[in-house]
């Protein structure tokens, strides 16, 4: 069979398999629609955790960035990875033990102020919808490719199937659905990972490979001989101040992320969080260990197979005609001799490849089996779908939950809560199908945004939240808006507007450090200048702090909440 006719069977099976998952799952009232019961194991919610967390941007996108940045596409691996590290052992038992729905309720109590819960929506929208926008583009690039359709058509294609288990089962559905969506995307990269590190390095572990064999040593004296720097030379695309900052913002913005945050609100207990964190953390470093391979396999195969070749010889590879026509790959022979090549001056470039493409293009390029090709388009699939539904009903219950109930109708009906959860993830869903037709950038690129807005406005309130008693609302408002608007304000005119990245040079992925600090200072002066909380309030941070069950003030969700 073709790989056309492979992925279409594999991605029809996997979306059976999670409307199957979605239909059982249904729930009825809004403990289940918003923190599935609080009763998933530990194991299931570090599955279900990582597949939140491992995105597009992870699956599709974070092997294509190391590729072409090399040395410096490390970044994300440290950065994503420390974050999550950061955010297990730093902030989820607590937040856990708080036993709350959503980030924006934790702020909102802990912070005695529905104008720092609204301001905290505002955040969780704002990043879940900067977020989902690159999930979408790596569901149309999936389905353009492997499907022949349009990528708006890809996009409605994944919209509809996130729309039904959302809708349906909440969070209980969410969170099986990834369950087996990490089961998917995890044998779907290491297949072809093992296949390809086989064929180049005669080792089938591909971090083995990797780091044992010549490959290394051969792809850096390719971009010697091509013009480019060594592969492994550090600081050659960015600076190492630039480099740093998004390391940073990629870490903090981890531990500020809503829709991975509100994971840790599924299990029973804090001791659960914790253990659920470790199985995450595992499940994670699977795909992130392999990474670093898989780039330097990609970029290795696509010089061997696109350099130096006549346009006539690459177009009868049917993998490089088939990218072709989506527009994500293109030749031009720009130099007249008959050939194409790569090289590192833009003017002079002959063959353009979008960095999304290359974990998708790798196995085609290593002529591996179509079912294993087909397998990858699975997998992507799953990444982007698990992630995008996570970041709906953040959304969702942003709306639903914390405006709606906490502050519009406190007096509404588990009918009337659904009602409007649903109603709001239709709606986000439309807004994300919008923003992945036309995406701002590339996926990694667009979700490193989303992870800067989060370290600028999350990170510092609910860290403080939980460390420094005398923390207060004013000083909590005024740093979350201070962070916000200075970070969305420095991506928009660098991205959108041409202005000059004035702070140091630091890009538009690395600001949110910046966002950070001016939050912490903000937040931290002003509350030193204005009345310090309640003594309630700070008794009960005290008593978050403490070990054992959560005080009466903590109470989780299910008990008076929804009675």
């Amino acid at each position: 069979m073709t790989v056309e006719v492979w992925t279409s069977v594999l991605v029809i099976i996997s979306f059976i398999l999670y409307l199957y998952i979605g239909w059982r799952s249904r729930v009825r009232d809004s403990k289940g629609f918003f923190v599935a019961d609080q009763g998933v194991p530990a194991v299931a919610n570090g599955a279900a955790t990582a597949a939140d967390w491992m995105s597009a941007a992870s699956f599709i996108s974070m092997a294509g960035l190391i590729s072409f940045l090399g040395y410096d596409g490390s970044i994300y691996l440290m950065g994503w990875t420390g974050g999550y590290v950061l955010l297990a052992l730093l902030l989820a038992p607590y937040l856990r033990k708080f036993g709350k729905y959503t980030v924006p309720d934790f702020v909102g109590d802990r912070y005695y102020s529905n104008i720092a819960r609204l301001v905290a929506v505002v955040a969780a929208i704002f990043v879940s919808l900067t977020y989902v926008a690159g999930q979408m583009r790596g569901v149309g690039i999936v389905f353009s490719r492997f499907l022949q359709v349009d990528i708006g058509q890809g996009v409605v294609i994944g919209m509809v199937i996130v729309a039904f288990f959302a809708v349906l089962g909440g969070m209980k559905g969410i969170t099986w659905t990834q369950v087996a969506q990490y089961g998917v995307l995890i044998v779907a990269y290491l297949i072809p990972a093992i296949a390809i590190a086989t064929l180049l390095t005669d080792n089938p572990i591909p971090q083995l490979g990797f780091t044992f064999s010549d490959i290394i040593p051969k792809l850096n004296q390719i971009q010697v001989d091509l013009g480019f720097q060594e592969y492994t030379k550090p600081f050659a695309n960015k600076s190492m101040l630039d480099v740093l900052f998004i390391t940073i913002a990629l870490m903090v913005g981890t531990a500020g992320l809503p829709h991975v945050i509100v994971r840790f609100y599924t299990v029973r207990n804090a001791r659960a969080a914790r253990y659920s964190a470790g199985w995450a953390l595992l499940f994670i470093a699977i795909l992130y260990t392999t990474a670093p391979a898989v780039a330097a396999f990609a970029r290795y195969n696509l010089i061997d197979s696109l350099h130096d070749h006549t346009i006539e010889e690459v177009r009868q590879l049917d993998w490089a005609t088939k990218w072709e026509n989506t527009g994500l790959l293109a030749f031009d022979d720009k130099n007249g001799n008959g050939k194409i090549e790569l090289k590192p001056d833009k003017e002079t470039n002959e063959i353009k490849i979008d960095r999304d493409i290359i974990v998708l293009s790798t196995p085609e390029v290593a002529k591996l089996a179509p079912w294993v090709i087909a397998l990858v388009a699975a997998g992507g699939l799953a990444a982007a779908l698990s992630t995008a539904s996570g970041l709906l009903l953040v959304i969702s219950s942003s709306i639903a939950h914390d405006v709606y109930y906490r502050i519009i109708n406190p007096r509404a009906s588990e009918s009337q809560r659904l009602m409007v959860g649903r109603i709001m993830v239709i709606a986000a869903i439309a807004i994300a199908g919008y923003f992945g037709i036309n995406p701002p950038g590339f996926v990694a690129q667009v979700v490193a945004f989303a992870f800067g807005l989060a370290a600028a406005s999350f990170f510092p309130v609910i860290l403080l939240g939980v460390f420094d008693k005398r923390t207060n609302r004013e000083g909590a408002i005024a740093g979350m808006v201070v962070g916000l608007v200075f970070t969305t304000v420095y991506i928009i005119g660098v991205k959108f507007y041409s202005m000059t990245p004035w702070f140091f040079g630091i890009s538009p992925e690395g600001i949110g450090t910046v966002g950070m600090v001016l939050n912490f200072i903000v937040t931290v002066v002003v509350s030193r200048l204005t009345p310090p909380p309640p003594a309630e309030i700070q008794e009960m941070v005290e008593m978050l702090r403490t070990p054992g069950d959560a005080p009466p003030a903590l109470h989780d969700v299910g008990e008076e909440e929804l009675d």
